[in-house]
């Protein structure tokens, strides 16, 4: 494998588990030194361990994207470990799926404050590192449910904001040489996605063969499926590719 990133620091959110953990694993196998944020603790050391075993350089530490300072405070420390921030995934995600005359404030807060307010966070702290260096590539994780998805009034809305992000970034820090972009996957097979068939009352077998029927390359995405999309946008060659949302999703999206 090409070594594409060979000297780049990309950063992720949510990096221990499903969509996440490819991503960074693929900046790895790259050449990337890889930096994880995570708060399963488990998660984030396994992954760690993993990462280090196959020589990958890696920080990876617990913390919140919801916490300015905790975000902060790791961005400061992967900029004194590596000697860059080169590329940011704005990954991190939770649901908390409901119709919406069922739905909590806790519950639409929560997916506000991880998926905004997060990204926002994470955003803000890596682009003064990237305005510095005059690069940067930042990949925002969106959804299908952009479009709207019932009991997901929270997930959808957020989701949608981060597309619109997306683009006002790409107006602002364009002339920093950073590039700003989204990838909007569809159904994946992932911890979230077999939370949503254990929600629902369903195995994850019957949501997978459920959700293959309306997705036009018949089959089910996996967290590869992204992380190469995501790849794309991050490639120094996609410097005129900006404010772009990708729909991975195995069939057009209107």
């Amino acid at each position: 494998m090409e070594n594409r990133f060979q000297g780049r620091t990309a950063f992720i959110t949510g990096g221990s588990r499903g969509i996440g953990r490819k991503i960074a694993e693929r900046f790895g196998e790259e050449g990337a030194n890889i930096a994880i944020i995570d708060l399963n603790e488990e998660a984030i050391a396994e992954t760690k361990q993993a990462f280090e075993d196959a020589g990958y350089p890696v920080y990876a530490n617990v913390a919140s994207v919801t916490d300015r300072q905790q975000v902060e405070s790791a961005m400061a420390e992967v900029h004194e470990q590596f000697g860059s921030i080169d590329i940011l995934v704005n990954n991190a995600g939770v649901i908390r799926d409901n119709l919406l005359f069922k739905m909590t404030d806790e519950d639409w807060q929560m997916v506000m404050d991880v998926h905004l307010k997060g990204t926002f966070y994470a955003t803000r702290a890596a682009q003064k590192y990237m305005v510095n260096n005059q690069y940067g590539r930042i990949i925002n994780i969106s959804s299908t449910s952009a479009l709207g998805n019932r009991g997901q009034v929270n997930y959808s809305a957020a989701k949608a904001g981060l597309q619109g992000f997306t683009k006002t970034l790409a107006i602002e820090l364009g002339k920093y040489g950073i590039t700003a972009n989204s990838v909007a996957p569809g159904f994946i097979e992932t911890d979230m996605t077999k939370a949503t068939a254990e929600r629902i009352g369903i195995s994850f077998d019957q949501l997978i063969e459920s959700s293959v029927s309306n997705i036009p390359v018949g089959r089910s995405g996996k967290p590869e499926d992204i992380a190469n999309a995501v790849h794309f946008f991050a490639d120094e060659k996609s410097s005129f590719v900006s404010g772009q949302v990708l729909y991975v999703a195995g069939g057009p999206r209107n």
